[in-house]
């Protein structure tokens, strides 16, 4: 709400904003207006906006606790994509690619909160989302950009919701992949496709994803948490038993797949999504930047665990890797195919956290143009489609490394490389760009790596598809997917 206040000749406008109380808040994206006159004796006599003072967090993190999120947020079913990654980039430009890929994530991760951090001082708000921190740096920005915020902000806040969308397809396959493994082997008169078991998991999808309430996933994600680290354990121990001499790995790959490795480790890597909640939430927010600070922390660690995954999984098993190593894990060993159910069950328990914000999205777009009387209605309608939504694509291309390295590529490319730079740029263009434009000239080599996995991660990711899924056509699949679960149960 806006209130108006006339001053002499200067006109004020005081906006109320609404505390940021959790994570899904980062869809909350409302507008806001600012006609301050900058020339104002009075303005500039005014005490500085400092929005850590101005935060009123019902419940806030601790710096650990925010820590901890963080690593959550970063630390997932993306780590076992790893050893996949090192394949297309090979052992030597692997480790370097990680350690590059992840100095460049975790920059544009500091561009951001640092962005947003100084937009909140002009707009006056203790906090901002990730929408709406794009949107300010162009309504703060260069003259000829402000029209541009709203198309900003808006274009944001569609493109997390494709992006969590699509992170779900990948979800489906996973899922899909390691119940396949485990029941080919201990039930082998029913085999099943791939493309059968991600049209199995629809019925416990849609009826998990009807949950509206946060509080009530709560008890999921905790048991997804622990399934993850024991499956990650037990995955951990068959690589690092018996491994070969890397010297038999290839140290080098082939350019041509390199887009594939750096879309891999971005989809593996970014957690741009959850950034900006998690600092807004901070008991101490100046904390969040700075050295050691949470953010350099949390991607030491991850870089780390993740450079090391992938190196030892890739020499353990060379280029039979495959798109999760878990798939990758002895057939006849217990243990080995406990750590595929774990894998699948932890990643059906996330799902439908991961979908709880794409649909928080969705709804605020939608839900002041229906009738409260068939909200109900129309929100099992939506969920529903949205879950058919995500097991169609998933049932149509199975693969799951092409998978995830088009994700990767098209959309956390984009929000977590791309659009940093640019709101980087957009801010610091009227307030200095540095010595002989360096921040102007850092900000192009972002944008040009960002659109290398862009554009080549994309179109070697479809072509793989094409290759290996062309030759049937999608509804030719969905008919060999109803076959098989026809005959399954009769």
């Amino acid at each position: 709400m806006v209130q108006s206040e006339k001053k002499g000749d200067i006109v004020l406008k005081h906006v109320k904003t609404d505390n940021f109380s959790s994570t899904a808040n980062l869809t909350s994206n409302t507008g806001f207006q600012s006609t301050l006159s900058l020339g104002s004796k009075e303005i500039i006599n005014e005490k500085p906006y400092k929005p850590f003072e101005h935060r009123n967090v019902e419940h806030p993190n601790s710096t650990i606790g925010s820590l901890v999120h963080l690593l959550k947020s970063s630390l997932g079913s993306g780590i076992l994509a790893m050893p996949a990654a090192f394949k297309n980039a090979g052992l030597a430009a692997g480790a370097i690619g990680t350690i590059v890929v992840g100095f460049i994530c975790t920059h544009c991760v500091y561009v951001l909160v640092k962005t947003s951090q100084e937009v909140c001082v002009e707009a006056k708000k203790p906090s901002m989302g990730f929408a709406e921190t794009c949107g300010a740096a162009f309504e703060f920005g260069p003259k000829r950009l402000r029209p541009w915020a709203n198309f900003a902000r808006t274009f944001i806040d569609y493109a997390l919701t494709c992006t969590y969308l699509a992170a779900l397809c990948v979800y489906v396959v996973f899922i899909a992949e390691n119940f396949k493994e485990v029941l080919d082997e201990y039930i082998p008169d029913y085999k099943l496709s791939v493309e059968a078991y991600c049209a199995l998991t629809l019925v416990p999808l849609v009826l998990i994803c009807q949950i509206r309430n946060l509080k009530w996933l709560v008890p999921f994600s905790a048991i997804a948490n622990v399934f993850l680290v024991i499956c990650f354990s037990i995955t951990m121990y068959y690589i690092f038993s018996g491994l070969p001499n890397p010297a038999e790995r290839e140290m080098v790959a082939s350019v041509t797949q390199w887009p594939l490795f750096i879309s891999t480790v971005i989809f593996a890597m970014e957690g741009i999504g959850v950034v900006m909640p998690v600092e807004n939430e901070m008991a101490k927010p100046e904390q969040f930047l700075g050295c050691p600070g949470v953010l350099n922390v949390a991607m030491t660690v991850v870089i780390s665990l993740y450079g090391i995954v992938g190196f030892f999984g890739y020499i353990k098993y060379g280029d039979d890797v495959r798109g999760s190593v878990t798939l990758n894990l002895p057939q006849d060993e217990v243990l080995a195919q406990s750590a595929k159910i774990l894998m699948a069950l932890a990643i059906l328990f996330t799902y439908s956290l991961q979908f709880y914000v794409p649909m928080e999205m969705i709804w605020r777009q939608i839900h002041d143009k229906i009738a409260v009387r068939y909200h109900n209605i129309t929100q099992i309608g939506i969920r529903t489609a949205a879950v058919v939504g995500s097991v169609a694509l998933a049932a149509a291309f199975p693969d799951l490394e092409l998978f995830i390295s088009l994700c990767g590529a098209i959309f956390l490319s984009s929000l977590g490389l791309l659009t940093p730079a640019i709101v980087d740029t957009v801010h610091k263009w009227d307030r200095g760009l540095g010595f002989g434009y360096w921040v102007l000239w850092k900000n192009i080599f972002i944008a040009i790596i960002s659109l290398i996995a862009l554009f080549a991660g994309s179109y070697t990711s479809i072509r793989g598809m094409v290759d290996k899924f062309g030759q049937t056509p999608v509804l030719e699949m969905a008919a060999n997917v109803t076959s098989s679960v026809n005959s399954t149960l009769v």
